[in-house]
């Protein structure tokens, strides 16, 4: 029996894979001393693996497919082929960023500025690539973690992820420069991209998880409405086609059916309620595909 073998990210990005899995229909077990996976699909098998060192084994035919971020992917020089970006993260769904920071009072202000200067990322390769096609010939220097503190007591500038910039304000930083952009991707062995089964296995898994990233922050919403407010009702329901209209046994009314932003569902229910609908139903969503 053929068998796909996924790489799970270990780490910050581990719950979060784990619960997309199984928003898009895939139970992933994680044992507490193991480090291999279990799904409940015979045809699959798992090892939970740290993201920087994914692609290396994807690469290796170890793993026929992972996950992990795209920074790390780069940093490795991998080669791999690349499937898919799926944007989700540990706090947010969307890409985070690679910078260039330094402390606010350092004097430092451009990229140029950094020229000799001592720069600690745990992107060491993709760093220095990076500030020398700036022209900027920098020491820098590999983070084991705690890239934050580094500067300006151990260095002059770090390299760093973010999402937001709170943590490196908070820390007395500013950023001067940009990287990369990063987010998840999925990368697969390139013999395994090339094998037919596994390569229709791996899309149809892309598809369900791109799926169960489309349903986040949304629900379905399902409500009756008489005929005779029907448009009127129509205008206050955004949707992300037409909303399914379906005649009632009751003669007269109909049952609508669309999906909305779980955050409007408050403001929305109320207002449709005072244009004459009623016998609303507000339910969660796995997956969304077009």
């Amino acid at each position: 029996m053929s068998v796909l073998r996924i790489g799970i990210p270990k780490g910050s990005l581990q719950d979060t894979t784990v619960r997309l899995f199984g928003h898009a229909g895939y139970h992933i077990g994680i044992p507490s001393r193991s480090y291999n996976v279990t799904f409940d699909d015979d045809v699959l098998e798992g090892m939970l693996l740290r993201p920087q060192e994914m692609a290396l084994y994807v690469e290796q035919g170890i793993l026929d497919v992972g996950m992990a971020g795209q920074d790390w992917v780069t940093e490795c020089g991998a080669d791999v082929q690349f499937v898919t970006e799926l944007v989700y993260s540990r706090a947010t769904n969307r890409r985070s960023r690679w910078i260039i920071a330094v402390p606010e009072d350092s004097g430092i202000d451009t990229i140029a500025d950094l020229e000799g200067k001592v720069v600690y990322s745990e992107l060491e390769n993709t760093t220095r690539e990076w500030l020398e096609k700036h022209g900027v010939n920098a020491d820098v220097r590999f983070s084991h973690g705690a890239t934050e503190a580094k500067a300006p007591y151990l260095g002059d500038a770090i390299a760093d992820i973010t999402e937001t910039g709170s943590s490196l304000r908070e820390n007395g930083l500013k950023i001067i420069g940009e990287v990369m952009e990063t987010a998840t991707v999925l990368v697969a062995n390139r013999e395994a991209w090339a094998d037919d089964w596994k390569r229709q296995k791996i899309e149809d898994l892309v598809m369900l998880l791109h799926g169960a990233l489309s349903a986040e922050g949304k629900a379905g919403l399902k409500l009756n409405a008489p005929e005779a407010q029907l448009n009127d009702i129509l205008q206050i329901l955004p949707a992300m086609k037409e909303p399914t209209v379906s005649p009632l046994t009751e003669s007269g009314w109909v049952a609508i059916e669309t999906i909305v932003d779980t955050k409007q569902v408050r403001d929305l229910i109320p207002v449709l309620r005072r244009a004459g609908a009623q016998d609303f139903i507000e339910y969660p969503l796995n997956k969304v595909i077009p």
